[in-house]
């Protein structure tokens, strides 16, 4: 088991360590320190903040965790923007009453969302995404554009500027705070 100890946030902190644990059989093979960073910005709540975390903590090169980090975080957003009003609307239909929780859970956070973004309109998505705040990024803002009606091209393209702006942050938090701690 491998154990990597810096204080990014105790949430974050066990969350990544749990999945560079999970995963540490990529850590013998070619690229597997890339990989799981890959997987790690792909993922719901963690994304590209989580990928480029665990990138310092692997002691990926900067540079290759950035390009990982941010085709990981963009990969779903299409999808997302695509699918994620079906899937509600199905699950919310489900008579699995975890299904109809989630969905609730998922609604509440766009409605607390809403006002920035219709206020805004794509520069907020663009803000939202961008800062990497606790529930923000590109899955919740895909969420928010679908949920509002937000064309989806124009979305898509705000997304991704915010994907970007958020990975200058992190790079900066990740490689330049961090990478000085480690």
């Amino acid at each position: 088991m491998i154990q990597y100890n810096i204080q990014i946030g105790e949430d974050m902190e066990k969350i990544i360590n749990a999945i560079i644990n999970l995963f540490s059989g990529f850590m013998g093979i070619k690229y597997g320190k890339e990989i799981l960073v890959f997987i790690i910005s792909l993922m719901p709540i963690l994304e590209l903040r989580g990928g480029l975390l665990a990138a310092t903590l692997l002691k990926v090169e900067p540079a290759v965790a950035y390009i990982i980090s941010i085709v990981g975080n963009a990969l779903p957003v299409p999808f997302i923007l695509l699918f994620i009003k079906k899937i509600l609307d199905w699950m919310g239909k489900s008579k699995v009453k975890f299904f109809k929780k989630i969905v609730k859970v998922l609604e509440g956070k766009v409605e607390k969302n809403k006002n920035k973004i219709e206020k805004y309109g794509y520069l907020g998505l663009i803000l939202f995404v961008g800062i990497p705040l606790p529930g923000t990024g590109a899955w919740t803002g895909c969420l928010l554009a679908a949920l509002l009606d937000m064309n989806r091209k124009k979305s898509f393209i705000c997304i991704l500027l915010g994907i970007i702006m958020a990975s200058i942050i992190m790079m900066i938090l990740s490689y330049g705070i961090l990478g000085n701690l480690i």
